[in-house]
């Protein structure tokens, strides 16, 4: 039995919020989205930090927030897109690396291979530039070297992080243990 932890809660907040960030984007009131980006972004911070400092870390929340932040994440990427805020070939390599790693996930499934969900680095600050990059967008500063520069080092840390899971995912196929 799973107990709620302040942790789970606050991530299922965050799955709340992506559908009223994707609302009032659509609506094009790119302020109001960005405080709902912005108290999304919080929650994913606490959450982490509660589960550790406390230790209130479960395997449902081990679930949960990645799936909360891809669902966010990928939102974002999509309604920007729409807009025409953020470079349609950027959205594809970010949603292209999130179906890579579920369609692995979901071999892994299917071949009976347990896979520990824990995050590697590269993946953690692929995660990070996504975050910058929208948070960038929604501030609208119009600093276009910089949106440029954030775009192309956003699209290669999603790449690499993809090559990077399609590398351990082989590695797992074969029965090869991964440190």
């Amino acid at each position: 039995m799973t107990t709620i932890t302040i942790p789970n809660i606050l991530t299922v907040i965050r799955i709340l919020l992506t559908p009223v960030f994707i609302i009032v984007t659509m609506k094009s009131l790119i302020s109001f989205a960005l405080l709902i980006f912005l108290i999304a972004a919080l929650t994913d911070a606490l959450d982490g930090f509660i589960a550790r400092y406390f230790d209130q870390r479960s395997n449902l929340g081990a679930h949960l927030d990645p799936i909360a932040d891809k669902m966010l994440l990928t939102s974002s990427f999509i309604s920007l897109s729409v807009l025409m805020m953020i470079p349609n070939w950027l959205t594809v390599i970010v949603i292209s690396r999130d179906i890579i790693i579920l369609f692995g996930m979901a071999v892994c499934s299917v071949t009976q291979i347990k896979v520990t969900i824990k995050p590697s680095l590269i993946s953690k600050m692929t995660t990070f530039f996504q975050l910058i990059t929208i948070l960038l967008i929604l501030f609208q500063l119009n600093l276009e070297h910089i949106e440029t520069t954030c775009f192309w080092l956003t699209a290669f840390l999603t790449i690499m992080s993809g090559l990077h899971y399609v590398y351990k995912g082989l590695m797992l196929l074969h029965g090869r243990t991964l440190s």
